[in-house]
């Protein structure tokens, strides 16, 4: 019995670790804002378009940068670009897009919690997106908890 127990908590404990390697963490997230940050001060045009595209590094498990311009559309987004952020709400109905933009400072940090789901799924998800504003751009990486 206590093989069994040990086996099954193994499995559990490998399976749970496997997982874990599917999604990206909250450090990860916030690597990628900051080599964002970095594409679009060296080449806002072409940054944008790589993040749009998942392009040059801008697309890991469920990590990716996405932005918005001064008139509040994204401006890069793997599904949303040229769609209003800044009208974006959760799927509990929090006004997130507002959110991003209100928090949003040059040269700092900020988080936004909500709901939303993972890539390919339905079902929302506690998430954060750390966020940060670049020249004119409102950009955030967000990572599931």
């Amino acid at each position: 019995m206590k093989k069994t127990f040990a086996a099954a908590m193994l499995g559990f404990a490998t399976y749970a670790a496997i997982a874990a390697a599917d999604f990206g963490n909250a450090d990860e997230a916030k690597a990628m804002l900051q080599k964002a940050v970095a594409a679009i001060s060296a080449d806002k045009a072409t940054a944008l378009s790589q993040m749009a595209k998942g392009e040059a590094g801008f697309a890991d498990r469920d990590l990716y940068p996405f932005c918005g311009g001064p008139d509040g559309n994204f401006t890069a987004h793997p599904k949303l670009t040229g769609q209003s952020m800044k009208g974006l709400k959760d799927k509990a109905g929090k006004a997130i897009g507002e959110s991003f933009y209100a928090v949003a400072k040059e040269g700092a940090i900020a988080e936004v919690d909500y709901v939303w789901p993972r890539p390919g799924g339905a079902d929302p998800v506690q998430k954060v997106s750390f966020v940060t504003k670049v020249g004119d751009q409102v950009c955030a990486v967000g990572y599931y908890k």
